[in-house]
């Protein structure tokens, strides 16, 4: 959202910063003009630390210039586009179309969560974003709700800030030891450093729909460290705002890749759900999601009725345990998914 900050410096001699719309760890986002032809651009401009060595800010530019070149080879309509990429003063800007609305956090922040046809609106478009970079050997790595914008009046829907992603035959920062990245929205697979693919900004998907939904990611703790442990072993809880969506939201928050729900999947859900109200089950073998939480209400029925759930586990038939009293019951499900990673789901919910 713009400030009352103005600038009035000209850039690279064509583009006129004029108001401040938001500011993040990279540094500055301006509305300015492009006095050449003569439109409105969005122009990003990286914070300098002077602390940093000139081989550190080297790589900082680098990583700008990364970021542009990411967006710059995509075309889809709901990923930004870039103009250009300028270096003022030997300080890379780059130069974006400009949206008129603010980031899907604000929303959230100003208006509070949405509701589950709007979340669902929200994950088809950037489900078409993420497939046409995945397509395209890029990888966003930094989903968020304050990197997904919403154009007033259009409603439009805009995956924006490409500034950690990993484009193919790149160096990225992460290989130096570094880390990248906002911790309640990176998968398991990146925390624990097994390596990243596409699968892992579904992941991020999935914890921005339950952000969406309930206003609150569900591995928000107080503490980095406490963070750390909800992502990569700590029991995994939807919020309850997410039932309508549960088999997307529970597929996405596979800590296991492989199990993970792929993009076409979840985008086919989501639009099932916008046309009917309801969510089919995914396509393909194996035990899904939606297999593992009816095995668990059998077993906390049977174990109700007086029959060993233990019993049931000895075979193979799955994981549960007695609901909690009153019309939501609780249920959780847990699936041992690495030799070192244990996850469990609970969902809350009738």
């Amino acid at each position: 959202m713009s400030t009352e900050r103005t600038d009035g410096r000209v850039i690279a001699g064509r583009y006129r910063l004029e108001a401040l719309l938001g500011r993040g760890g990279m540094g500055l986002v301006w509305r300015a003009t492009d006095q050449l032809l003569r439109r409105r651009v969005a122009v990003k401009e990286i914070a300098q630390d002077a602390s940093l060595s000139p081989e550190e800010s080297r790589r900082q530019c680098d990583r700008i210039l990364r970021e542009a070149r990411a967006v710059a080879r995509l075309s889809h309509p709901h990923v930004i586009v870039v103009h250009d990429v300028v270096v003022h003063d030997e300080r890379p800007y780059i130069v974006m179309e400009l949206i008129n609305g603010g980031s899907l956090a604000d929303r959230i922040s100003a208006q509070g969560p949405v509701d589950a046809y709007e979340a669902a609106r929200i994950g088809v478009h950037l489900l078409g974003a993420l497939r046409t970079a995945h397509a395209a050997g890029v990888l966003h790595r930094d989903l968020k709700p304050a990197n997904v914008l919403i154009e007033s009046g259009t409603g439009r829907v805009v995956l924006t800030d490409f500034g950690v992603a990993q484009v193919p035959g790149a160096t990225t920062l992460t290989e130096s030891g570094s880390f990248v990245g906002s911790p309640e929205y990176t998968a398991p697979e990146r925390m624990s450093g097994a390596g990243t693919g596409p699968s892992s900004d579904l992941w991020s998907l999935g914890v921005l729909l339950c952000t969406a939904l309930s206003g609150r990611s569900p591995f928000h703790r107080d503490t980095l460290g406490g963070i750390l442990h909800a992502v990569v072993d700590d029991e995994i809880r939807p919020p309850e705002e997410a039932a309508p969506l549960l088999p997307v939201v529970a597929g996405l928050l596979e800590r296991d890749p492989e199990r993970r729900l792929d993009a076409a999947q979840a985008e086919r859900m989501l639009r099932a759900f916008r046309e009917t109200g309801r969510v089919p089950p995914p396509r393909g073998t194996g035990r899904t999601p939606r297999d593992r939480l009816v095995t668990a209400l059998l077993v906390a029925a049977m174990a109700a009725a007086g029959v060993s759930a233990a019993a049931l586990l000895m075979t193979g038939g799955g994981g549960g345990g007695d609901p909690a009293p009153g019309p939501t019951p609780s249920v959780t499900v847990t699936a041992t998914v690495t030799s070192s990673v244990s996850s469990s789901i609970r969902v809350n919910g009738r």
